[in-house]
């Protein structure tokens, strides 16, 4: 028995045998045979291909969230140095400090 080990395709092949399958100029042998490939596994790459395209319209839903949450992060973060360097000018004001 042959131990054969998998063959490990870059992400390049795999974007161009997705984008080649969706353009549909070729025939799936022809694509295939030029990459080296399955034909179920441009399949499953050109189903990955058109997944990707339609998430890139929707979307990312969890993303978003957390980027709203960094976000309301980032204004409550800006509103606590404003406070300090408000509380800063009054002290310094209150105790006759002067930067001149």
């Amino acid at each position: 028995m042959l131990n054969k080990s998998r063959k490990v395709h870059p992400q390049r092949t795999k974007i161009a045998v997705g984008i080649a399958m969706i353009k549909g100029d070729k025939t799936i042998a022809e694509i295939c045979s030029e990459y080296g490939i399955h034909a179920t596994q441009a399949g499953i790459w050109r189903n990955k291909a058109l997944k990707a395209i339609e998430n890139g319209f929707d979307g990312n839903p969890e993303l978003e969230g957390k980027l709203k949450q960094k976000e309301a992060t980032i204004d409550e973060l800006h509103k606590k140095i404003g406070k300090t360097q408000m509380e800063l000018e009054w002290l310094k004001k209150k105790m006759g400090y002067n930067d001149n």
